[in-house]
This record gives C-alpha cells, sequence and structure tokens, in this order.
C-alpha cells in the first residue's frame, strides 16, 4: 500500500525579477568557490561554448523539422536548458565586470529603438546602415 503524500517543505519563493535571477545564480557559484575560476575571458568563453552547444541543437535542420522536434516535451526541455547555460554564464559575466544587467538590458533597448526606428524597420530583417537606403 502507498503512503499519502507529504506536501513538500515550504522554501523560499523562486527568483522573480532579474536582480533576483542574478543573485541566485551568484549564490549557486559562491556556494561551491567558483568566483576563483570565473575570469572575464573564461566566462565569455562560458557564454561562447554554451551558445554553440544551442546552435547544434538546430544545425542541419530545416525549420520544420526544428519545429516538430520543439513539440517534443522532453527536446525542447534540452534547449530551454542550453537557453539557460547562455543566460546563466552572460549573467556571471556581467556581475563579474560590475555591470548592471538591467541597466544594460535598458540602454541598449533604448539604442535599438534609434537605430531601427518602427516605420523604417517592421517587417524587413535589413541592418539599421541600411534601413535608410530602401
Amino acid at each position: 500500500m502507498n503512503e499519502p503524500r507529504r506536501p513538500t517543505e515550504p522554501g523560499p519563493p523562486p527568483p522573480s525579477g532579474l536582480a533576483d535571477l542574478v543573485a541566485a545564480v551568484c549564490r549557486f557559484r559562491d556556494a561551491r568557490d567558483w568566483a576563483q575560476f570565473h575570469t572575464p575571458k573564461n566566462l565569455a568563453a562560458a557564454v561562447a561554448i554554451e551558445a554553440a552547444e544551442l546552435q547544434e541543437r538546430f544545425l542541419w535542420k530545416t525549420d520544420a523539422e526544428v519545429d516538430r522536434e520543439l513539440a517534443d516535451a522532453a527536446k525542447k526541455a534540452g534547449v530551454a536548458e542550453e537557453i539557460a547555460d547562455v543566460v546563466m554564464f552572460a549573467m556571471l559575466l556581467a556581475d563579474r565586470l560590475g555591470i548592471d544587467l538591467a541597466e544594460a538590458i535598458s540602454a541598449k533597448l533604448a539604442a535599438n529603438e534609434q537605430k531601427y526606428p518602427v516605420q523604417l524597420a517592421r517587417g524587413n530583417a535589413r541592418k539599421y546602415t541600411d534601413l535608410r537606403d530602401g
């Protein structure tokens, strides 16, 4: 006979905002004493390597093949893990360099708003330097 399931112990709430996520990733790193290995060069390489692992999931596949694979929950979960690896290493790099990610993302979005005005960029994939020529 199966025992009744016991509710799980309440734990801390999951991180909700960007700063909370960065702090959680840093706590994970610090608990393992890995900051000593997290030089800017190593972290930048880790971002690129994890991004390559993400790319590998889609290599040589048509868009239709990718769509079919992503319909499989296990394959989609694998892609999610690779994305998380890329983002976590980017968070660690930003932390190491003293860059506030929320500020950096907001500033980049504002710059892109100027580079890619909606009336010129909507519906095309041209680089901002080519938008005014078309």
